[in-house]
């Protein structure tokens, strides 16, 4: 099969899986007699899903992302069950609520930046605090970006991302989370 083809495909798979997904979060708005509206994009080869609201956000919708995100990471692995059990395929969607994802994205960066630049000062290596797969996703990205090295380290709600200078790298880095 050409690129070409392959690419089709995998949008074509993407494309179902936004859709599927945006019908079990509309319908779990409805349930929750919630106002918002439903985005669907891809990136990076995901499926990508945004509930959002026109004009003054709805404080209510915050509930669904809960303290520090728990609730939107539950969510998310919700809607992804109901897309595998619809397709019978593993989804890797993205979701995020009220901008929270996008917001968290931003702060992360930053985060990330600052270690960067320690890292190329120094030439030490730097541990970053515990984070979810969806943050050091977007370290291991900026990290990779700067030529610099990556790994996570630990185990559960501890596990986090240590950068390294890149003639420190041993073997391959875990930047595909």
């Amino acid at each position: 099969m050409s690129e070409t083809t392959d690419k089709s495909e995998l949008m074509k798979r993407l494309d179902e899986e936004g859709d599927v997904a945006a019908d079990y979060l509309e319908e779990l708005l409805d349930i929750a007699d919630l106002d918002g509206d439903i985005e669907i994009t891809v990136e990076a080869d995901r499926a990508s899903l945004a509930v959002v609201t026109e004009g003054e956000s709805d404080s209510r919708l915050k509930r669904l992302v809960g303290r520090d995100g728990e609730v939107l990471e539950a969510l998310q692995e919700l809607t992804r069950l109901a897309v595998q059990s619809e397709t019978g395929e593993r989804s890797r969607l993205m979701l995020d609520i009220d901008g929270f994802r996008d917001n968290r994205r931003k702060v992360i960066s930053e985060i990330a930046q600052n270690a960067v630049s320690e890292v190329q000062d120094s030439g030490a290596e730097v541990a970053l605090e515990p984070m979810n797969p969806f943050e050091r996703k977007v370290v291991h990205d900026i990290v990779a970006k700067a030529g610099l090295s990556s790994d996570s380290d630990g185990v559960g709600p501890n596990r986090h991302v240590v950068i390294k200078p890149a003639e420190l790298v041993e073997g391959d880095s875990e930047a595909a989370e």
